[in-house]
């Protein structure tokens, strides 16, 4: 098992190119499952999760070839298996959304019951009663959904409690081969529900309103071959950002949609580090002998500040010259990476929703775990700044959504390497 060996104390400096949207990618590699022609993804990154749903579908007879220059072809001509097993959805939780699209495609579909990490209950009944809203017939039987659609899906008007972004794109990729029309209410409206709706779109189906929060979809009865450029990942880029501001510094940010993170950079700005944007890049920098100031932060459903940069957010504000509050409203238990960050010795009080950081002269290097995927990135960045070695145990966890994150930073000067555990 790998791990991340940081010696900390030198700011960052340099260039590092946005990988393509981890989120968006799994989500536009199920399209294969709604066609028989090839579907090539271009700006592919590649990951553990990128890996673990190409798995999933060529099991399912999809043909899955990873090209030259960020490119995948899949191509789904004839879907030979219609069961997504345990063994391989257990890995990540969005490989479940395998289901609609071949539901919607085969008229059944036997999808394990998902994976992926452990920040708190997210439950697939959103998606479940999405389906059944579509016409299908849902069982639960031994860890297994059982989906049956013999006459195939419906339109429907469908109405989220709360906003889910898997849920939304869920029910998309089923709603776009239904009969008639689809509106979803209360959707979610990130970037990558957009990206989703314009590879579909290419492909024939019809879809307004992505992006805001009611979707149409007029369903259609084929769909074609496309090829799609995965959007560039904000949560990549407003990782490496705040790793920027946190250690100090000098760092430009290539391939990225500035707009896409419009409520984290006044925040980087707030707290004293210095944002120069444009369309497709932004530099980040700041002084290290400047304190940082503290900012309250408070996670919500986008455009607010997104919950997969709030433990990053948590590491810059270890350092903060006073208290910062940061309160997490998408997930229940996503405070994991704080008695880690308190082994380094950040001052961090958890309670409930909210943990209080209160800053401190500095972090020191010492051995911690990894939790989950964002968490891992948190941990790296305060290594980044720590004095002395950081060594972060179960970094699985970094490869499902960061692309050679240690490469990337060693660029930019950061004495970070991999290491194989014994």
């Amino acid at each position: 098992m790998d791990c991340i060996v940081i010696e900390g104390g030198a700011p960052l400096n340099g260039e590092i190119n946005i990988s393509g949207a981890k989120n968006s990618a799994i989500k536009l590699m199920a399209v294969s499952l709604l066609t028989d022609e090839p579907v090539l993804l271009t700006n592919m990154p590649r990951l553990r999760d990128t890996r673990f749903m190409g798995q999933l579908l060529a099991h399912m007879g999809v043909e899955v070839e990873e090209g030259p220059g960020a490119k995948m072809r899949l191509h789904g001509a004839k879907l030979t298996n219609l069961t997504a097993p345990y063994d391989l959805v257990r890995k990540m939780r969005a490989t479940f959304n395998v289901l609609g699209p071949t539901l919607a495609r085969a008229g059944k579909a036997k999808v394990s019951l998902p994976g992926g990490c452990a920040i708190g209950a997210r439950p697939v009944d959103l998606h479940l009663k999405a389906l059944e809203a579509l016409g299908a017939e849902i069982k639960l039987t031994e860890g297994y959904v059982h989906a049956q659609a013999k006459s195939g899906l419906t339109g429907a008007a469908i109405t989220f409690p709360f906003i889910s972004v898997g849920a939304t794109e869920h029910t998309m990729l089923a709603a776009v081969l239904a009969k008639g029309e689809t509106t979803l209410s209360n959707a979610a409206r990130e970037p990558e529900i957009i990206d989703l709706a314009q590879c579909l779109n290419a492909m024939g189906a019809r879809i307004t309103g992505a992006g805001r929060s009611e979707i149409h979809i007029q369903g259609v009865s084929k769909l074609s071959g496309v090829t799609h450029s995965v959007v560039p990942d904000r949560i990549e880029a407003g990782t490496y950002a705040l790793a920027a501001a946190t250690t100090g510094g000098r760092v430009r940010l290539q391939n990225i949609r500035s707009d896409h993170l419009g409520s984290l950079w006044p925040l980087i700005a707030q707290a004293g580090a210095k944002v120069e944007l444009d369309q497709t890049s932004v530099i980040i920098s700041r002084d290290p002998e400047i304190p940082i100031t503290p900012v309250d932060v408070d996670t919500q459903a986008y455009p607010g500040f997104p919950t997969d940069l709030q433990a990053q957010f948590m590491s810059f504000m270890t350092r903060a010259d006073g208290v910062s509050i940061i309160r997490e409203n998408i997930f229940e238990n996503r405070f994991m990476h704080c008695p880690e960050l308190s082994r380094m010795g950040a001052n961090i009080t958890v309670r409930g929703r909210e943990a209080i950081i209160r800053g401190v002269p500095h972090l020191t290097g010492a051995p911690v775990m990894a939790t989950d995927l964002r968490a891992s990135a948190s941990l790296i960045a305060a290594g980044l700044v720590a004095k002395g070695q950081t060594r972060i145990g179960r970094v699985y966890h970094l490869d499902r959504g960061f692309e050679h994150i240690e490469i990337k930073l060693g660029q930019c000067g950061a004495n970070i390497r991999r290491e194989s555990e014994t």
